[in-house]
């Protein structure tokens, strides 16, 4: 067997994020019908906006290095969307529910962030300089999003659902 290159884990990474931002188009809009409050399902329903441009540019980037855009399957990101339908089944109608589905989203943001920051680099390593800007697009507007949600989180969902205690 050949030996594994960084272009090999290059693209391996790459299909692993376009996978991902697939399966959280899917879920964002459950997240929304989940959310209590209108900042939440607002929040929800920009960023499912804003991952329809993600992954039109993650397209972009396969075509800049001449491979079909393809996902591969990434177990990670389906762990963690299990998570936030757990929370939606658990907490449905709670107050507690925005708090679980903010914390379940910023897991999400975290994991994307991780993913874009390292193909930024390696497009960068690699001379995918086209690339290295649609990278960092993608990057920038997953650490707003996770500022917006560590915002929402302290100015409303926490607070709210720390209102009751559980007996």
């Amino acid at each position: 067997m050949a030996e594994k290159t960084l272009d090999d884990l290059f693209l391996d990474t790459l299909k692993d994020i376009y996978f991902a931002e697939k399966q959280i188009l899917k879920a964002l809009p459950k997240m929304a019908r989940a959310a209590q409050s209108p900042e939440g399902k607002a929040a929800f329903l920009k960023h499912k906006d804003e991952t329809e441009g993600q992954i039109e540019r993650l397209q972009q980037v396969f075509e800049i290095i001449g491979k079909p855009a393809r996902g591969k399957t990434c177990e990670a990101i389906q762990g963690i969307i299990a998570e936030g339908e757990e929370i939606i089944e658990e907490y449905k109608g709670s107050i507690a529910v925005d708090a679980g589905l903010i914390s379940s989203a910023q897991a999400v943001e975290h994991y994307e962030i991780a993913r874009y920051g390292t193909l930024k680099s390696w497009a960068r390593q690699l001379g995918y300089t086209d690339a290295v800007a649609l990278f960092d697009a993608n990057l920038q507007e997953e650490l707003a999003t996770d500022q917006k949600l560590t915002q929402l989180g302290e100015a409303s969902a926490n607070p709210k659902g720390a209102n009751k205690k559980v007996a």
